[in-house]
């Protein structure tokens, strides 16, 4: 399991407690940007009570998407089979990450499982209703841009195959933000592995302060647009 932080010292102790207690065997790397509040300190002291816990420190904030590369290129090279992502912040829940590796491992040849929101049985809470709309609009937009027929594409919270990440070059991967999770699904399709959603909750954030900015908004309506352009033209 990779987990990108920063800031994040109030809400990564619990959620790292709960995966311990229900995830059995599972190797945890924190990829932390540097965070002013400890947050690589505090991951180190619970390595004495969690030894499959493994922390890499970064001096600066680089992006999601860089930690994510990271982090992956950490378990390839250690031979893992199974990577997750799942956020810091409580908002993607242990139970459902039950579900999804239960999901996975009676289903090793699928390429990548996503846990969706905009699915039937998936669901958020504690979001405002603009903020839905929106959410569902993008991924909308995503999925007429680039034909992939996923619903949710910009979930931070999924499953990828050793065989499926073996397939991308990371070099060549272009997104630092958020959209970064829209060119994996992007590259997971075009690389014929399977996806499958699954449903699932997200619950807002009860500490701390989301990452999100108009930057990393403006950044992923480029990248889809200029990806979809592409696909149009290649189908004329």
């Amino acid at each position: 399991m990779v987990i990108p932080t920063y800031n994040e010292s109030l809400s990564l102790p619990p959620l790292l407690e709960q995966i311990f207690e229900k995830i059995y065997g599972c190797e945890v790397l924190v990829v932390d940007d540097g965070s002013p509040d400890s947050t690589a300190a505090i991951c180190r002291s619970m390595q004495d009570r969690y030894p499959n816990l493994h922390v890499l420190e970064r001096k600066e904030k680089l992006g999601i998407g860089s930690a994510y590369r990271a982090g992956f290129a950490w378990g390839l090279e250690k031979g893992i089979d199974e990577f997750i992502e799942m956020d810091a912040d409580g908002s993607h829940q242990v139970n459902d990450l039950v579900k999804l590796i239960d999901f996975k491992a009676e289903n090793p040849n699928i390429g990548l499982v996503i846990g969706s929101r905009w699915i039937k049985g998936g669901k958020t809470e504690n979001w405002s209703k603009s903020r839905e709309a929106l959410s569902r609009l993008a991924n909308r937009y995503v999925r007429f841009m680039l034909g992939m027929g996923v619903h949710d594409s910009t979930s931070g919270f999924r499953i990828y195959s050793r065989d499926a990440l073996r397939s991308i070059d990371f070099n060549r991967i272009r997104s630092e933000g958020y959209s970064f999770q829209i060119e994996m699904t992007r590259l997971v399709h075009r690389s014929g592995h399977g996806i499958i959603e699954l449903p699932i909750t997200f619950k807002e954030r009860e500490n701390g302060v989301s990452k999100m900015s108009k930057a990393i908004v403006r950044e992923a309506m480029f990248l889809v647009t200029a990806w979809g352009l592409k696909r149009f033209l290649r189908l004329k």
